[in-house]
């Protein structure tokens, strides 16, 4: 059985967005199952809109994610030569020909077709003139007139199309450039790809780019077209559905594998399950089971994945992981000391990591909320806050057990229930009424951080 080589390859024209990453998803974890070559390949041959910064704004993208490439990536602004050996071999066989019709003469001629009301389609006036080179001419493949061009979609089954409709396609400008159907048709052979997974969106280009094989005497690829993305009300994914790069969603908080999960499931399922790691995935990853139909993107599901798959991560990830949120906050000097002893605090509360971060500043400074500070830090509060800041300094052992004795005892000396002091001390010691459990804070803090915050606490009173 041949080697599974799949590929992805976009067009540098922008930022990696979610439909171009879900293609790469599926195509890594196409490679992956069936334990194959994937391949990143750069079509980059638009020199107009191509730039340096979407090449690397993609690369960071995909390492991000972590789907690692095996080869590449090859760019095909590189290839140039390589590109006009297979059109010299097309036109040498006699399927392509040098096309002399002007910019002007073919668009009258597509308006002429436009008034007749047919599909405006090139007449094939330069197709057995045996015409040369010369400046400003073109290179033509030679489509079939007659007949059908069938293949197989592994998502959308048989595709038929009539030869009648197809074109004979310029796959060399008049600069000497190759067209993007000839490229690509170039470099899927060159580097074995075996299956082609891409949007629908290029459908319509697969019959074209068969004829080029079929040119070629090329074995022809596995074709499976992915169905577009669109948003929770059905029309094509944009900003307004929340639908950002990729990076964005990085900047954001979200984790990879997190993002990676809601990408595999949109137009893809495996029964009833929502929540995979990325090894499930790969092993239970078919194109087969991908839809016909469009996938809905859901942000409010990505974040409920985000919010699982950070409970699910180890406190040594998600320490290293928050670091930059938290400086993001203002806070300049933070360690993963510091974060080691925050994420298990908030891990089981927060849905991304800067929402962990935001969480996480009662560690590094206490500011008190206004309404907090003038509702509960009261001057009816303050002996009771004195007697705590004693009872702390006299303890020998400081973690939550020997904490929660010592407040039993506070609680019995002031005949109080602990609903009646928990949020003055929690304002008190993280200048806001919501906060991870009462002792755990406490605990994280230390003794002396506590006696220091209850101190400026009480004075605050005063």
């Amino acid at each position: 059985m041949e080697r599974v080589v799949t590929r992805f390859a976009p067009s540098p024209t922008g930022e990696l967005h979610l439909g171009g990453a879900r293609t790469a998803l599926f195509n890594w974890l196409f490679a992956r199952k069936n334990k194959g070559k994937f391949i990143l390949r750069i079509e980059d041959t638009d020199k107009k809109r191509s730039t340096k910064e979407s090449v690397e704004n993609i690369i960071e993208s995909l390492k991000w994610l972590g789907l690692y490439w095996d080869e590449g990536p090859v760019f095909q602004s590189e290839r140039f030569d390589y590109y006009n050996s297979i059109i010299e071999e097309l036109l040498e066989k006699g399927h392509a020909y040098y096309c002399h019709c002007s910019p002007e003469e073919l668009e009258e001629k597509k308006k002429q077709a436009i008034a007749r009301g047919e599909k405006p389609r090139y007449d094939r006036k330069c197709r057995d003139l045996g015409l040369g080179p010369k400046p400003g001419a073109v290179v033509r493949i030679k489509a079939p007139i007659s007949g059908i061009t069938q293949f197989e979609d592994i998502i959308r089954g048989v595709i038929t199309v009539d030869n009648s409709e197809l074109d004979d396609i310029i796959i060399r400008r008049s600069d000497g450039t190759p067209t993007f159907h000839l490229a690509v048709v170039a470099d899927d052979i060159a580097m074995g790809i075996t299956h082609v997974i891409r949007g629908d969106d290029h459908l319509l280009n697969t019959p074209k780019q068969i004829i080029i094989y079929k040119a070629l005497g090329k074995p022809i690829p596995k074709y499976a077209h992915v169905p577009l993305i669109l948003g929770p009300d059905r029309t094509r994914l944009s900003k307004r559905h929340g639908a950002m790069s990729v990076l964005a969603y990085r900047d954001m908080g979200y984790l990879p594998d997190a993002l990676i999960n809601a990408l595999a499931r949109i137009g893809w399922s495996y029964g009833d399950q929502e929540r995979f790691t990325r090894e499930e995935l790969i092993e239970k990853f078919s194109l087969e089971r991908v839809g016909k139909s469009p996938g809905i993107f859901d942000p409010y599901k990505l974040l409920d994945l985000n919010a699982w798959h950070i409970r699910r991560s180890s406190e040594e990830y998600l320490a290293k992981e928050v670091i930059p949120f938290i400086k993001r906050l203002g806070i300049e000097k933070v360690t993963e000391e510091d974060t080691r002893k925050l994420v298990p605090l908030l891990k089981e509360r927060s849905k991304t990591l800067a929402e962990m971060a935001e969480k996480s500043l009662f560690y590094f400074k206490i500011e008190y909320d206004k309404n907090a500070a003038e509702r509960y830090l009261t001057p009816d509060k303050k002996d009771i806050l004195v007697d705590i800041k004693n009872e702390i300094e006299n303890m020998e052992e400081f973690d939550q057990k020997k904490l929660e004795d010592m407040f039993k005892r506070i609680l019995e000396t002031h005949n109080i229930k602990l609903k009646e002091i928990a949020q003055t001390v929690r304002v008190a010691l993280t200048g806001k009424t919501v906060s991870p459990g009462l002792f755990e804070v406490m605990e994280v803090l230390g003794k002396e951080e506590v006696i220091y915050r209850l101190e400026k606490a009480i004075r605050y009173i005063k």
